[in-house]
């Protein structure tokens, strides 16, 4: 009886022993890939390697990385071509962006994809449009109204579309035609209230549409107030892209802060956004310096405010006008003073033209 039970232990801790030495090769086996990314072993190698280089800032070779392991992959990796567009997208390269849309949609297997894919064309012909000009400007416009077309046929409740193709028609100075894709986007859109303020803005005045628009951004600031541009709406907002490390930027500090100083108490903003990276040593400087106006920190040239302005040197100054559109300024410039000072008087003006709330009736004996 002892022996049986002897070798049932021995056999258990064989076992267990067995098991042990097979754990570290386990460990040292890549973990299986994640829903989305290249399964062929190949093709997720070359994902990887994509991915290095996207995080050390070479946007071309990553781009040609993911779509190498797509097509490693059989054309089978959604996450390859998703991040190949929006790089690509991100540097204005858009050629490849379409490329990678058509790759894409080749491979899609449903309406919905195809239409989010068709609406994705349209959005990157229509950037690719405003970038050029003469013949090639018109033929993107109306390459990117049939991309929008061909979303909407596919699922007519993306309404996006319907602004997309507004926008075009602006610029191809259809204006009636316009109006009407903003209002089928108004009536269909009930989710985005940036773009919903900003389609009633293009309704009212479709020049507009046709001009630089600021992007819609939201961040917090360096004393914690969280702002976006529906906030500053109606205001004139002079942003400045510096650092501390960047000569030109110290030697512009004290214009923008005779600029802020000039204009306070008006309908005017003066925004600081910093490409430090270390922000011990911004705070230092700005508390330093007394720059008392607004002020956050981006982190870098691949900060999310760096990037939506397409920001690539500083200083990098940009005015933002009471109707939301958006001009490249220099601080050091003898007329930016002038300049503001009108978008400032019309800024007043709109403020003043504005209708009164009208008051609260209340039922007789109701109170005070």
């Amino acid at each position: 009886m002892c022996h049986v039970r002897q070798c049932r232990l021995a056999l258990v801790l064989l076992v267990l022993a067995f098991a042990w030495c097979l754990q570290p090769c386990r460990a040292n086996q890549p973990a299986p890939p994640k829903p989305g990314e290249p399964s062929d072993p190949k093709a997720h190698k070359t994902y990887e390697s994509a991915q290095q280089w996207e995080r050390q800032g070479n946007q071309a070779l990553a781009i040609e990385a993911y779509r190498k392991a797509n097509a490693q992959d059989g054309g089978h990796c959604d996450l390859c071509l998703e991040r190949a567009h929006d790089i690509a997208l991100s540097m204005g390269d858009f050629k490849t962006a379409e490329a990678v849309l058509r790759d894409s949609l080749a491979a899609a297997t449903s309406d919905a994809a195809r239409a989010t894919l068709h609406f994705q064309m349209g959005v990157a012909l229509e950037r690719e449009a405003i970038g050029a000009k003469g013949d090639k400007q018109r033929d993107c416009f109306e390459k990117s109204i049939e991309e929008f077309r061909s979303a909407l046929s596919l699922d007519p409740t993306l309404a996006g579309s319907h602004f997309g193709m507004g926008i075009d028609l602006a610029y191809l100075h259809q204006d009636d035609a316009a109006r009407g894709e903003l209002r089928a986007f108004l009536d269909g859109d009930k989710s985005n209230q940036t773009a919903d303020a900003r389609a009633a803005r293009f309704l009212n005045r479709v020049e507009l549409a046709r001009s630089r628009m600021a992007p819609a951004f939201t961040l917090t600031t360096m004393d914690g107030q969280r702002i976006s541009m529906d906030d500053l709406a109606g205001k004139v907002v002079l942003i400045d892209f510096w650092a501390t490390w960047c000569g030109p930027c110290r030697e512009a500090l004290p214009h923008v802060r005779k600029i802020a100083q000039k204009f306070a108490g008006q309908p005017f903003v003066v925004l600081s956004v910093s490409l430090d990276n270390d922000a011990a040593k911004w705070k230092d400087f700005v508390t330093k310096n007394e720059m008392t106006w607004l002020q956050y920190r981006d982190g870098g040239f691949e900060g999310p405010m760096a990037k939506m302005f397409s920001v690539d040197a500083i200083p990098a100054t940009f005015s933002i006008d009471a109707d939301g559109v958006l001009e490249d300024q220099h601080v050091g410039d003898e007329n930016i003073e002038g300049k503001l000072k009108k978008m400032i008087a019309h800024a007043a003006e709109m403020e003043t033209a504005k209708p009164a709330p009208q008051a609260t009736s209340q039922a007789p004996g109701s109170g005070n």
